[in-house]
């Protein structure tokens, strides 16, 4: 969900600049706005603000109850037999064939359709979510607070005090949770499965009329919904109740929201995954709903919209541009069902499209943990375009294993693990035969890899599961629209020893709900990187946008057989008096160990803090004047040591409150205590730390033995006893002897 989804689309909405509230002197911030504002006026072309004025039109002609002129409407609704016929036709391999023994668990399926037939909800990070009997669909259960039924214009989801956490709201109205229905059915043709989805959609349509309340707010979503309406029409046929009305009366609303999204395309508010998203929605209606006046022009505009986009979107190197790891999964779905839904129709696609799909896959290749797990990068709100199977958020399998089928690729299939249900669903049994035809093997190419376009280096010992494994952020803060879903996390690193994640981006936890929260989880405190004088690296400026957008750039990349060696900066302190200018370089000495070195270029003195935020698991610093850290997991750990020529202060923190710090969020909605290890000093700049991170297979057996050659401040230089080495880091080269 994207920053400017939580903003109805309307001129107005679109020049705002959020601000914290309660921050600033209102007279201040009233001019701050429309200063911004103007500055953004001045800055479109025309083509924008009259692509803003149509909207806005069309935003007083909806309220007004002005018939609709861009509402399309079916010249004879279609016999819905032969209806449902053709879109087996069209529509996704799986779901028109006998579903295997293999794909999914039915004892697990059917349980949990009865769940959702008692009207309990695992939505998000959040478990048994009721929304009452009958459901009320405009419910925050999680605050108790109700969205006004107003028109969509009208309601502002940014507003937590009076419609509660929209994210919620959103998801529980997305009908996602109607396949799982499907599925159920299916497998059981239980009619009492098919009863409470149309009972489901039944109840929506008259309690969300056309345009009316907070679920109609957002283009995204309402194309979301489409799609899953899509999904149960073929999931439920020829079922009892699927009648004759129902069946009509969910076309007519698929004919309105495919009509909604047309109109609230997101050009100018949200050019991201809403834009995509939305697009794809067109071209499922188009698709499928054949018959319709404008069928063709939604097809044909979807898929012009998907095909401009990608490589609008997607840098060269396949990085998405929210520098965000869970929305470049969700556009790698969105554009896997684009193409498998044009296959299928046999609609020619731009071979761009594959290849920047590719591409994209390739990077999550790369920084996917040893694990397998996804690393959380910018925000995450765990939603899903579709989700066929359900999985955690950080669980990359189903997209490689249809990518796999899809492609070819046996580097994909050897990521997904064995063919996932998602594969069955969409390509039917052909797509497990073509997984099944492959040879899973780890990607050929080089494991570490720079991906200059998109601002990240990653460092790994090997493909194995047990391999270490270093990310490090070199790239912008978020995409140059807006910066909503980045985080400040310039020069910040994760990393995996023996393939389990110890340090590790914090998450996002929530939107909109507690702006404190919020502004903790995307703020530099929460990432493993360098504080000046307390300050952030970057001040948030309302729940998605940011006040100042630093930059972070790469100075040097070297990848040889015996280390790796990246090499950057960023100007997110040049604006303190002193000009403070951050560069870190990291070693890994493979497959040993890295250094870090940080330099703070300045002449002031500055309080600094070297920080690192750990997964939730044991850390313990020794007893001073040690500063040895030591993060155990089992029977391994991760030894950290700062070595500097001035003192350093160690401690660690953990679900500290006042203020936050050491917390994680492995879902939306959760959130779970982790320490932050945090080194201090007052300094004078220039200053140099440098850190040593080492896996040890036996941490019984003490920190490793390292010392720092005092004899010369300038270079780097760490002797390391146990493997009778030194490594010495200069300014422009890298030297690692043996004794």
């Amino acid at each position: 969900m994207a920053a400017d989804q939580l903003a109805a689309p309307t001129m107005s909405a679109g020049l705002a600049v959020d601000a914290p509230k309660g921050r600033l002197d209102p007279a201040f911030a009233a001019k701050s706005r429309s200063g911004a504002a103007l500055r953004r006026l001045l800055r479109m072309r025309l083509s924008e603000i009259a692509g803003r004025g149509r909207q806005e039109l069309r935003v007083w002609f909806d309220r007004a109850g002005v018939v609709d002129p861009v509402r399309y409407r079916w010249r004879t609704l279609p016999d819905r037999d032969r209806f449902l016929e053709m879109s087996e036709k069209r529509f996704f391999a799986g779901v028109a064939q006998h579903v295997p023994a293999r794909v999914g668990d039915p004892l697990q399926m059917i349980a949990d359709a009865e769940r959702l037939c008692a009207h309990r909800f695992r939505l998000l990070g959040y478990e048994e979510l009721s929304f009452g009997d009958p459901i009320d669909w405009h419910l925050d259960p999680v605050s108790g607070r109700r969205s006004p039924l107003v028109h969509w214009s009208r309601v502002d989801p940014l507003d937590w005090q009076t419609n509660g956490d929209s994210k919620v709201i959103w998801e529980l109205n997305r009908h996602q949770w109607l396949l799982q229905l499907g599925q159920a059915y299916r497998f059981t043709r239980d009619e009492r499965f098919a009863e409470a989805f149309a009972s489901a959609v039944r109840e929506w349509m008259h309690a969300n009329p056309e345009g009316i309340g907070i679920n109609w707010a957002s283009s995204l979503e309402v194309a979301l919904r489409l799609i899953a309406w899509c999904w149960a029409l073929s999931l439920f046929a020829g079922s009892a109740a699927l009648t004759d009305d129902v069946f009509k009366d969910m076309l007519r609303q698929i004919e309105a929201h495919a009509a909604h999204v047309e109109k609230y395309l997101s050009y100018y508010f949200s050019p991201n995954t809403h834009l995509t998203g939305e697009a794809l929605g067109l071209f499922y209606a188009g698709v499928v709903c054949a018959g319709l006046e404008r069928t063709s022009r939604w097809r044909a505009l979807g898929a012009r919209i998907l095909v401009e986009q990608i490589g609008r979107q997607v840098c060269a190197d396949g990085v998405y541009f929210e520098q965000s790891t869970y929305y470049q999964r969700y556009t790698i779905e969105i554009y896997l069902h684009f193409l498998l839904l044009a296959a299928r129709n046999r609609i020619a696609v731009s071979p761009l499209v594959a290849e920047r799909v590719q591409l994209m896959l390739d990077f999550l290749l790369a920084v996917r943990g040893p694990d397998g797990s996804m690393p959380q990068i910018g925000d995450s709100d765990g939603g899903s375009i579709l989700p066929l199977e359900p999985r955690a958020a950080d669980d990359l399998r189903g997209i490689f294993s249809t990518a796999a089928a899809l492609f070819g690729r046996s580097d994909y299939a050897w990521a997904a693990g064995g063919p996932a249900h998602e594969t069955f669903w969409l390509l039917g049994e052909q797509g497990l035969k073509s997984f099944d035809a492959l040879e899973p093997a780890p990607p050929a190419r080089p494991p570490s890899r720079l991906f200059a376009d998109g601002g990240y280096v990653v460092m790994r010992s090997g493909w194995q599961a047990d391999a270490h494994h270093l990310i490090f952020d070199v790239g912008p803060l978020g995409c140059s629209h807006s910066g909503g879903h980045g985080h400040a996390d310039l020069l910040s690193i994760q990393c995996s020893a023996f393939g389990e994640p110890y340090l590790v981006d914090a998450g996002t936890y929530c939107y909109t709900a507690e702006p404190a929260s919020r502004d903790f989880f995307r703020c530099s405190n929460a990432h493993s990187t360098v504080l000046v004088d307390g300050i952030g690296q970057a001040v948030p400026a309302g729940p998605f946008a940011w006040r100042n957008r630093p930059q972070a750039r790469l100075r040097r990349w070297v990848s040889t057989e015996t280390y790796d060696l990246a090499d950057a900066d960023h100007d997110a302190y040049c604006a303190l008096p002193d000009h403070v200018v951050h560069r870190r370089r990291v070693l890994f000495v493979k497959p040993r160990f890295w250094i870090v070195v940080d330099d703070l270029e300045g002449l002031a003195e500055h309080h600094l803090e070297l920080r690192f935020q750990f997964a939730p698991l044991e850390v313990k610093v020794q007893a001073p004047p040690g500063l040895w850290a030591c993060a155990r997991r089992g029977t391994r750990a991760l030894w950290v040591r700062p070595f500097a020529m001035v003192p350093l202060e160690a401690r660690v923190g953990q679900g500290e409150v006042d203020p936050l710090q050491g917390w994680v969020s492995p879902d939306y909605g959760q959130r779970r205590p982790a320490p932050v290890l945090v080194y201090s000093t007052i300094a004078h700049l220039p200053f140099r730390v440098a850190t040593v991170l080492v896996p040890a297979a036996d941490p019984d057996a003490g920190p490793p033995r390292v010392s720092l050659d005092r004899d010369d401040a300038s270079p780097c230089r760490l002797a390391f006893e146990e493997w009778r080495e030194s490594v010495e880091i200069t300014e422009t080269t890298v030297r690692v002897t043996h004794e």
